[in-house]
């Protein structure tokens, strides 16, 4: 285990709780902060000159998403990447909203496609320049979906739950098919485009599904980084057949 080094800066006008516990967040995911890293309250409390209680509340809402374990007496450290946990956020965030891309397409706002369609075009130049912008491209798009939808609240919930699968994808930049993920953005944008709901929701769910696909090869070339997966559930079974 290594002390974890900790980059956070503040704006003093604004709760420092809440900037803490983004910037923790952000270095986790982006795995600046690995798996292992012990992060100290008391360091980070006098690093910056404030009270330890905020950064106790950051570490709690962190504890929270399952980014770190909090151990009494013995510190705080940033937890494995738990690929159950992997799956059942991918679940859930599959039928969430594979429901917004069906609203979308049945009211099929043409304001809002010509925006996706500007994102795929920026999508494309991310994709030339740097992994990532195109993940933080990739983001917005399904913000904008959820927005277009009105359910912004919906992808603010998202958000807590899917951590996890963030962390797998700043891990994955090797294995990104950025022409294949367009294609799949395209596919969802021409779908709500023609007011076809169903198929906007078939190619959401199979854009969503493509974890599946890439979970084993990251598990392989990361093995310190997860947690064994537990036996016997059906996505388990899906992603032991592609690790052998």
């Amino acid at each position: 285990m290594h002390e974890g080094r900790v980059a956070v800066t503040y704006d003093p006008s604004r709760p420092i709780g809440p900037q803490l516990r983004e910037t923790l967040r952000q270095q986790i995911v982006q795995n600046d902060l690995p798996p292992g890293a012990r992060i100290s309250e008391a360091e980070i409390a006098k690093k910056f000159g404030i009270s330890r209680q905020p950064v106790r509340e950051a570490f709690i809402k962190l504890a929270e998403e399952g980014l770190v374990e909090i151990r009494p007496q013995r510190g705080t450290v940033v937890r494995r990447i738990d690929p159950d946990e992997v799956l059942d956020a991918r679940f859930v965030r599959e039928a969430v909203e594979a429901d917004i891309v069906r609203m979308l397409a049945e009211k099929s706002d043409s304001d809002v496609v010509a925006e996706l369609r500007r994102q795929v075009i920026e999508q494309r130049k991310a994709a030339e320049t740097s992994a990532k912008d195109f993940i933080l491209a990739d983001e917005l798009f399904h913000r904008t979906l959820a927005v277009g939808a009105g359910k912004e609240s919906v992808w603010d919930i998202i958000q807590g739950l899917k951590a996890q699968m963030d962390r797998v994808r700043f891990l994955s930049f090797d294995l990104y098919q950025y022409d294949q993920l367009i294609a799949q953005h395209e596919m969802i944008i021409d779908s709500v485009e023609q007011g076809d709901a169903r198929g906007a929701e078939d190619a959401t769910r199979r854009h969503l599904r493509a974890v599946l696909d890439d979970l084993p090869s990251i598990m392989r070339a990361n093995p310190e980084v997860f947690t064994p997966l537990t036996e016997g559930t059906h996505e388990t079974r899906s992603i032991q057949r592609r690790n052998p």
